[in-house]
């Protein structure tokens, strides 16, 4: 990228930030973004990813899980992409995850999730314990972040699409811990999004900062006392970065700030240097992370919701029983919950909560249709190949599997009757329904491949 498609006080502001290193951030410019693969521990070990793609992964310093991918590699169309094994995030990205230190159990809201990279993260380090919310307040951005908890393999995951100011108030004291990856300038996005560059002005970012402060005011209520905030961005300004964070210390004594220099990536803040700072000479394209604690203060309290069955139509429950235990070998029956048309089965840790805006609890089942119920394709991307009383296997290179992604109908072996799960590598994609040696197919037409 040439220098001067830089905004010109942008480049002042960098060299106020860098001094001696502003000429090596330039020159940065040139090179090609750094990409990043991460591993989804829920479906697969880092060990097993790296021995079945064709590029050696190198580890990146922001999260065991985050390696550095070959710029030149097209993942995103890779099997092992399609059944969640990894998901594409940028290095660096994978650091406010690392600061957060999800525990098994935990309670954790994602404030700001879509289109899903950090909260698919914290989901593979809960490993389905606890409860991961997800929240999104555009709406039309929560299609890709319904569509990432689907494909990784998230169980233990509320998503719903509501402002910050609503869905915190209606959650009081109840996380652990709340991540805020703040809606920011994007100026660590220069390298990768043109676009950015062009939208950017000191009145955007002082437009973002006022934004970050009402989200952080709001977040705080639905932390419990000794909970943990984390607040991130992907942009360099101070405005939206140590700013921040100072304001948000002078009107919250209740709250304090984390030293996170013990960890081996990035560099201390602009005269604060509990935070860290990340700039692509540290090896991502930039951000900055901050780790504050709640040490009392005012705190109020959410109650655990009881799950119960939701539904008294016993020919609807019966149904679901049954097609549950035609399709896997515990028949130990999950409570299900009726939303409509669709059975759920819902986390099992979850607060009380009667409010709208949500669009997903739990694992969709399936949907009703007449006198049947006809599973959902987040039912199988989340088991396991021995969960399920029926099968195939395919390795990466199957001519079988590419025209089952591509959403045709494949020969199984005539014992097959019945729905059966789709599985690469042993890692289920989804699935379909086998009859007289032909599997027709259930993939979900917005994720098959063009060819």
């Amino acid at each position: 990228m040439d220098m001067v498609r830089l905004p010109e006080k942008f480049c002042e502001r960098m060299k106020v930030l860098l001094g001696d290193e502003y000429e090596d951030f330039i020159r940065g410019y040139d090179n090609i973004p750094f990409k990043g693969v991460r591993v989804n521990v829920l479906k697969c070990t880092a060990e097993k990813l790296n021995g079945l793609l064709n590029t050696e992964l190198q580890p990146s310093p922001f999260s065991p899980l985050n390696f550095y991918g070959n710029p030149a590699e097209k993942l995103g169309s890779h099997p092992l992409h399609h059944a969640g094994a990894f998901y594409l995030q940028e290095p660096s990205a994978s650091s406010a995850v690392t600061v957060l230190d999800v525990r098994h159990g935990e309670k954790i809201l994602d404030l700001c999730a879509s289109p899903g990279g950090k909260s698919t993260q914290i989901a593979s380090l809960l490993e389905n314990t606890g409860l991961l919310w997800s929240n999104e307040f555009v709406r039309n951005r929560t299609t890709a972040l319904l569509s990432n908890i689907e494909r990784l393999g998230v169980k233990n995951c509320i998503i719903s699409s509501l402002s910050p100011a609503v869905l915190c108030g209606s959650l009081s004291g109840y996380f652990d811990k709340v991540l805020v990856d703040a809606p920011c300038s994007g100026e660590g996005m220069f390298r990768k999004d043109p676009q950015a560059i062009t939208e950017w002005s000191p009145e955007y970012v002082i437009s973002c900062k006022e934004r970050q402060l009402q989200i952080l005011d709001s977040a705080k209520t639905a932390l419990r006392n000794g909970g943990v905030l984390v607040y991130s961005t992907c942009t360099f300004s101070l405005e939206e970065n140590e700013r921040v964070i100072e304001r948000f210390l002078e009107k919250n004594p209740d709250f304090s700030l984390c030293d996170c220099s013990y960890l081996p990536f990035g560099r201390g803040g602009y005269r604060m240097p509990q935070v860290r700072r990340i700039y692509p000479m540290d090896g991502g394209e930039g951000h900055f992370v901050a780790k504050l604690i709640k040490n009392g203060g005012e705190c109020g309290y959410t109650p655990e919701h009881r799950i119960k069955n939701s539904h008294t139509d016993k020919a609807v429950l019966q149904n679901a029983r049954t097609l549950y235990r035609d399709i896997f070998k515990n028949d130990n029956f999950p409570e299900f919950t009726v939303v409509g048309d669709k059975i759920m089965i819902m986390p099992s840790v979850m607060p009380e909560y009667k409010g709208g805006g949500i669009l997903r609890r739990g694992i969709l089942f399936g949907e009703i249709k007449k006198n049947r119920v006809e599973p959902a394709h987040h039912l199988f991307t989340c088991g396991k190949m021995n969960d399920f009383m029926q099968s195939v296997n395919f390795d990466i290179s199957s001519a079988e599997l590419n025209r089952f992604l591509s959403g045709e109908e494949i020969p199984v072996s005539p014992s097959l009757k019945g729905y059966t799960a789709v599985c690469v590598e042993g890692i289920p994609l989804g699935f379909g329904k086998a009859s007289c040696g032909k599997l027709k197919n259930k993939y979900p037409k917005g994720l098959r491949k063009v060819k």
